[in-house]
């Protein structure tokens, strides 16, 4: 009897440690959850930019030249294109942050608010 406790506690064990993790499955309710009808610039884009731009787009030596410390900067990247372009690797552009692309909803609302003109909001 101890041998097939043994045993089923070791397969429980093993089939609980082959689960791979990925970010759609893991944020799946924060994903659905999205909204982008009123985004603003203070409350939704900034924080995105500070989180997943700024640790290589901030001054002296910003990386590529390209700077993302402010609203300006943030906005005139955007109004040329560069923005929407470097997080979705579309026209030409590597795909930015480059530890890989950001969860689908802050691209939705990074979208949202460059269509919406780039409000300081």
């Amino acid at each position: 009897m101890k041998k097939i406790s043994v045993i089923i506690l070791f397969t429980v064990l093993v089939m609980n440690s082959c689960f791979y993790d990925n970010k759609e499955d893991l944020y799946i309710y924060y994903q659905n959850q999205c909204d982008t009808t009123a985004v603003s610039y203070s409350l939704d884009i900034e924080p995105i930019i500070n989180a997943q731009c700024k640790s290589c787009h901030m001054q002296p030596t910003p990386d590529a030249g390209l700077s993302l410390e402010n609203y300006a900067e943030v906005k005139a990247s955007a109004d040329n294109g560069g923005l929407y372009h470097s997080i979705n690797a579309t026209g030409g552009f590597n795909i930015m942050p480059v530890s890989g692309k950001m969860v689908q909803c802050n691209i939705d609302k990074i979208d949202a608010w460059i269509k919406a003109g780039t409000p300081d909001n």
